[in-house]
């Protein structure tokens, strides 16, 4: 297992969202933020195509959810993509996990928190970032596709923010994935519920696809993923990973 550096907040980091501050607060409060993109960009600029997995903190190794995930990021790992998560416990340590050990690249984006998260032992390379909204965008930027795996009110933030995204066109429609069909159905009975109200068009949905199924899932990611976006295997250090195609 690997020791890691620790990462405390400070205090201006650790306030809620507040009202104006001074003007000079504020503009520290902007280079802060700039700086942890510039950190963040320069860490992963060469983790290659990722598949983002979401999911919940809360769920042990002992749980069905936690060895679906596992499954996933070995699966991912294998059809060549890096696997990012949040980097800490739970779904994301074992879709970590998964690619760890399937022999694949596992990368984290660790939030800081006033009570301390980890990352979890099963990463090549992770970062600290104590802005959630800078974290979000690092788990989207790198990424071709995104799991979405049971978890609480972070994992359906992180759901919502991705289809918006896609359904905004703010980035390219890549495929979302909802991953057990029984935790998600309530969701996904909201989700046609508003499609009954139009509060959002039949359209939007065709970003979705809910399975129980690695192997569906799998299949999905092949054909709306690597296919879709022309992913071409390249060798890198005695080991076969998907690399951009040239534009």
């Amino acid at each position: 297992m690997k020791t890691t550096p620790k990462y405390t907040l400070s205090k201006s980091e650790s306030l809620f969202v507040q009202g104006p501050l001074s003007r000079f607060k504020e503009l520290v409060f902007i280079l802060k933020v700039g700086f942890n993109f510039i950190k963040a960009f320069r860490k992963m600029h060469f983790i290659g195509p990722c598949v983002t997995i979401f999911g919940s903190a809360r769920f042990g190794p002992e749980m069905d959810h936690y060895k679906d995930a596992e499954k996933i990021g070995a699966a991912m790992a294998k059809l060549g993509f890096t696997v990012m998560t949040g980097g800490g416990p739970g779904i994301m340590e074992a879709a970590n996990r998964g690619a760890y050990q399937a022999g694949g690249y596992s990368v984290g984006c660790n939030i800081v928190l006033p009570i301390e998260q980890k990352p979890n032992p099963y990463l090549h390379k992770w970062i600290y970032i104590p802005y959630f909204f800078v974290r979000k965008v690092i788990l989207v930027k790198y990424s071709f596709a995104f799991i979405v795996m049971p978890g609480g009110i972070g994992t359906l933030d992180e759901l919502f923010e991705s289809l918006t995204l896609i359904q905004t066109k703010m980035i390219a429609g890549f495929p979302v994935v909802i991953f057990d069909t029984k935790y998600h159905k309530d969701l996904c009975e909201h989700i046609d519920m508003m499609i009954r109200h139009e509060s959002i068009s039949r359209e939007d949905m065709e970003l979705l696809f809910v399975t129980d199924s690695v192997e569906d899932l799998v299949a999905h990611i092949q054909k709306h993923a690597i296919k879709k976006f022309g992913l071409k295997k390249k060798h890198y250090n005695s080991k076969w990973w998907l690399g951009e195609r040239k534009r």
